[in-house]
């Protein structure tokens, strides 16, 4: 008995250690290299991250730079004037000789749209999706630019300086859309881009599952994933959907049929299309980007199944019947000059809305666009139409994977570390707390914020706050970030409560009063039912005069702010309210 436990003894201790494994319980090949032998890799975001839109990574490996998407954001109700808001190049300005190229996940705005501005100071190749770049060129034909420009498709390998990039198919709500599958000396990362699971997709291009579970099988380091839709359970529904409720609409209805989606929803675009021709209809396009995006699809050959023959002008709809048309639009997201908010307001050249009027909003509001949607949507109530919002009916279902798609991915892609990317702090947080869910280290998960760093040197992972600037650099006509918080205060200031303006003509000799002095007001009060006050603010300016005179001061900069400062306490002290305040001096 004692010889038979011996060599049960020595068969155990001779047994091969069990093969370690990850989170979520699948073996990982083990990495042999020593850590001195490890190359780091750093993830730099400028945009994307606590918000939703402007869209920037910088991937940096071996002093070479590779950029993920470049887009803008719309302004919040704070930026007066903005056009729109782009990442700070700040980070890429320092490291210009390190730039190798720029890869698109798809053609979005908060993707795409702050690529011009890019390539006005750095001369980068662009890889990107032959939508994609048709979208990206339509707007290089607007600021006169040109770019050395590489198309890829799903399923393409290509390389860019040091980094291995695989383009993999994956869903969204434009056609083209791509995750990427990028290898460096460092290690191996995952960005997923915008995505969600669709089984049935109108293209029939499924997304590409067994391809993101080869790639956690290889060893993925760093998964950077969509957060839009986390906080929704479930999944998102398939496209299907809308193409069932587009054709009720159209066999419910013998009046005209006006759509209003995003013009880059090449594929939404198209099941309106088909559904009007098999109900007999003719379609007018309406909306400059509307147009440029139908004639890209064209050419492209996304459309090809639609005849030529199907398409009017929106100048000659007049001689089309009711029963015989669809107006594909602009405006679903209430722009103020779109399409059909000119609809709305009586001010389109050849759309008049008439009683029974079908409009449908195949879209849903983006975050900050609902007050701007609802003001439309009652506009077109007053016209008596018969509106249909995607509340009421499945005519939009959106590009983003929800909680069980989520999973679904990071089961199959299993990544030593992972960062949550494109949505607002709520989102990260939630992202980030699915993802411990499934078994994963916290340690391991890294909330970042624009601007901030994450080095990964083979098992470590060092997160850095606030490494380069993540500021918000905002567009206001031809000037690029020459509008700071000041200047934003002041129109906040001039928006809230006007502007008063103190002109005094003052003898240098003598330093007394020339003339006297003139209040100019915009946006404050209407002078006319407001004269007592202004006499008395007059009386002011007389007494912050005198009292410089007295003092026998020479200092105009001194005069100027004790006008202002007096100002100031006195119309709050009457009104409560603080307007802008400037104080004009002439000396003569």
């Amino acid at each position: 008995m004692t010889k038979e436990l011996e060599k049960k003894t020595e068969k155990k201790n001779n047994k091969k250690p069990k093969q370690k494994r990850n989170y979520y319980g699948y073996r990982r090949k083990q990495n042999k290299k020593t850590a001195k032998e490890t190359v780091p890799f750093r993830i730099i975001p400028l945009g994307g991250l606590k918000e939703i839109g402007k869209n920037c990574t910088i991937l940096e490996c071996n002093d070479e730079m590779l950029i993920i998407d470049c887009g803008f954001c719309f302004p919040d109700d704070e930026m007066f004037g903005i056009d729109v808001v782009i990442p700070d190049f700040a980070f890429l300005r320092e490291n210009a000789d390190k730039l190798k190229g720029l890869i698109v996940t798809h053609g979005h705005e908060d993707h795409i749209g702050g690529i011009p501005y890019l390539l006005k100071e750095f001369n980068i190749p662009i890889y990107a999706s032959p939508l994609t770049l048709g979208l990206i060129g339509n707007k290089f034909e607007e600021h006169g630019l040109t770019a050395e420009t590489h198309f890829i498709e799903a399923g393409n390998k290509f390389s860019v300086a040091g980094f291995d990039i695989e383009a993999i198919q994956i869903n969204h709500s434009i056609a083209d859309a791509m995750a990427f599958s990028i290898k460096c000396a460092g290690g191996h990362i995952v960005h997923t881009g915008d995505f969600k699971i669709d089984y049935y997709p109108l293209d029939g291009k499924v997304i590409d599952l067994n391809r993101f579970s080869q790639l956690g099988t290889e060893g993925v380091d760093l998964l950077i994933s969509d957060s839009t839709n986390v906080l929704r359970e479930g999944y998102t529904p398939s496209e299907q959907v809308v193409k069932d409720s587009v054709h009720r609409i159209f066999e419910s209805t013998d009046k005209r049929i006006i759509v209003a989606t995003f013009a880059s929803n090449v594929h939404r675009i198209k099941c309106i299309m088909d559904a009007s021709i098999a109900h007999g209809r003719r379609i007018a396009v309406s909306g400059r980007s509307m147009e440029n995006v139908v004639q890209l699809a064209k050419d492209l050959g996304y459309l090809k199944s639609i005849p030529d023959s199907a398409f009017v002008d929106i100048k000659s709809i007049a001689n089309i019947p009711d029963s015989m048309l669809t107006i594909l639009t602009t405006g679903s997201q209430g722009e103020p000059m779109s399409a059909l908010t000119r609809m709305a307001t009586d001010q389109h050249r050849a759309v008049k809305l008439k009683k029974g009027d079908v409009v449908v909003f195949s879209s849903s509001p983006i975050p900050g666009n609902e007050k701007t949607v609802t003001n439309v949507v009652n506009k077109l109530y007053e016209k008596e139409v018969n509106v249909v919002l995607s509340d009421m009916m499945d005519v939009h279902v959106s590009g983003h994977a929800c909680k069980e798609e989520l999973r679904l991915l990071h089961t199959l892609v299993r990544p030593k570390f992972f960062m949550p990317a494109h949505g607002e702090y709520r989102h990260l947080i939630e992202h980030a707390e699915l993802a411990k869910s499934l078994g994963m280290h916290k340690k391991n998960v890294f909330i970042m914020g624009n601007g901030d760093s994450l080095l990964i040197n083979g098992n470590k992972a060092e997160m850095t706050k606030e490494y380069t600037s993540g500021d918000d650099i905002m567009v206001d006509g031809y000037g690029v970030g020459d509008i700071g918080s000041v200047v934003l205060k002041d129109r906040k200031q001039l928006s809230e409560a006007g502007l008063i303006i103190i002109a005094v003509a003052i003898d240098q000799a003598t330093g007394a009063l020339v003339a006297e002095p003139e209040l100019t007001t915009r946006g404050f009060i209407y002078v006319k039912e407001n004269m007592d006050l202004i006499e008395e603010a007059t009386a002011v300016v007389y007494n912050t005069i005198g009292g410089w005179l007295e003092k026998g001061s020479k200092d105009y900069a001194a005069l100027r702010q004790t006008l202002r400062d007096d100002m100031r306490k006195y119309i709050y002290k009457r009104t409560k309210r603080s307007p802008v305040i400037l104080p004009t001096i002439l000396r003569v």
